[in-house]
């Protein structure tokens, strides 16, 4: 029998599938549509995401095909520079299209050993204390031990579920695609600009191969999501917006999104699991949308896998519902709030200005930029311990870096006493016998999603949390 079941082929169930996969699972992965999408949503990986990378091994290609770009004006446009000595050694924006994500994942994916269908529907799922039953749309059905809906904000499996998805519909929408423009870049960009300082959910820019990614405001909300805009949409609110509509023709993609907030009641509906869009939806200010589902494949893969493989305590599958949901949440409300701070009537500007003083202190500046780059996050382990619960960084080692210890997807022990010991887990914990001058405590036991789970040196609080987190 199959053991996790993946539906959608976007980058969190691409992320996932790889992630099951170093552990061994058997992952068959569902895309409904035939061949991967064009539209380019998402731009970019934030500080985090680039580290979830470094962490499996698979960064140096993403940095090779990405441009690196500064963290300035992610919160809600407004243009500060990124504060001093941030917390990654990734301080910076790593700008690539979704496309170039999702394939360089899914090449990831099919190389650790997932099966990929594509042109594969689910449209029925049954489950029991054993297993998970998909039906799918050519009559046809599989069965697996979990099913992880990766199916995007229009989720068919959390519906097949019965998981309800409440929160707030779209209240302003914006039309977004990649077309030609029938005036040069030169004479089209300081028009751009101008417009921008008023409008800053308005913006075109080259996108490589003579095209331009155009977003603007549309009028009003479609009431019918699944239809797509037109040419003439375009030039009629870039007319209203900028005052002509740079000659645009040739559109090689046109789509529309909203700033509609919904969050899955529940992350899990007994072996059924959500994830990514699937499992929440906002507005797409700040870029954190594809960097909060590949999140959550990092934090959901290997307890799943543990749960496969017979070691997951009882409650493991639980903690990824009680460390992502707030996650989201959070993300939920500050792109909320920013797109309050990007509308153009008095208010909102009086608001936004506020803002933009408040934002000369290096520590509001700080705040809201690690929010976005998803670097402060501190998952709540029940310790008075501030270093557990939060990511870890690249620690320097004698050997090397932290991080590449952590291909594997294993925990780490990391032991600068020499005296401690995983008691008998070394099929998933790595014991790392080195020091670092980076780290003040004297040893951390790491997640595999890179989350610090203990600190100290006492090894029968180390037993207790290993006992925990590892089984």
């Amino acid at each position: 029998m199959i053991d996790v079941i993946i539906a959608g082929g976007g980058p969190t169930g691409m992320m996932l599938a790889g992630e099951l996969r170093l552990h061994g699972v058997r992952v068959v992965l569902l895309e409904r549509d035939e061949e991967p999408t064009k539209v380019v949503r998402a731009l970019g990986l934030h500080a985090r995401s680039i580290e979830v990378l470094d962490q499996r091994g698979l960064v140096d290609r993403f940095l090779e095909l990405g441009t690196k770009h500064p963290l300035a004006g992610f919160f809600a446009g407004i243009e500060r520079p990124a504060p001093e000595r941030l917390d990654t050694k990734y301080p910076h924006v790593l700008g690539l299209p979704q496309p170039k994500i999702e394939r360089l994942l899914t090449e990831h994916a099919l190389a650790a050993g997932a099966e990929i269908r594509r042109g594969c529907a689910v449209t029925g799922l049954s489950q029991d204390e054993d297993g998970v039953t998909v039906e799918l749309a050519d009559g046809t059905s599989l069965r697996a031990s979990y099913l992880v809906g990766c199916d995007g904000g229009r989720s068919t499996v959390r519906k097949l579920a019965g998981i309800d998805f409440p929160g707030e519909p779209s209240r302003v929408e914006t039309l977004l695609g990649e077309m030609e423009i029938g005036i040069p870049w030169e004479e089209a960009m300081p028009l751009m600009l101008e417009v921008r300082k008023t409008h800053k959910r308005f913006g075109i820019g080259p996108y490589g191969d003579g095209g331009y990614r155009v977003i603007v405001p549309a009028e009003g909300v479609n009431e019918d999501r699944t239809v797509m805009p037109t040419l003439d949409d375009f030039k009629q609110r870039l007319i209203a917006v900028a005052g002509t509509d740079f000659g645009v023709h040739s559109p090689r993609w046109m789509s529309r999104f909203g700033d509609a907030t919904r969050q899955a009641e529940r992350y899990r509906s007994g072996r059924v699991f959500l994830a990514g869009d699937a499992a929440h939806i906002h507005p797409p200010t700040g870029g954190q949308g594809l960097n909060l589902g590949l999140q959550d494949a990092f934090n959901l893969g290997w307890k799943l896998a543990a749960a496969v493989n017979g070691w997951a305590p009882s409650d493991l599958l639980d903690t990824y519902e009680g460390e992502r949901h707030p996650v989201a949440e959070e993300v939920l409300n500050n792109t909320r709030a920013q797109i309050e701070l990007m509308k153009v009537e008095p208010g909102p500007q009086s608001v936004r200005r506020v803002f933009t003083e408040l934002m000369r202190f290096e520590e509001v500046n700080r705040y809201l930029v690690e929010k976005i780059i998803a670097v402060a996050i501190r998952y709540d382990f029940g310790s008075s311990d501030d270093l557990v619960g939060r990511r870890i960084g690249d620690l320097a080692l004698k050997r090397g870096g932290l991080y590449e210890q952590m291909h594997a997807g294993r925990g780490i022990l990391l032991d600068q006493t020499g005296r401690l010991s995983t008691c008998d887990r070394a099929d998933r914990v790595d014991h790392v016998v080195d020091v670092s001058e980076e780290l003040d405590v004297p040893a951390v036991l790491v997640r595999p999603d890179g989350h610090v789970a203990w600190a100290g040196d006492d090894q029968q609080s180390l037993e207790t949390a290993l006992a925990r987190w590892f089984g």
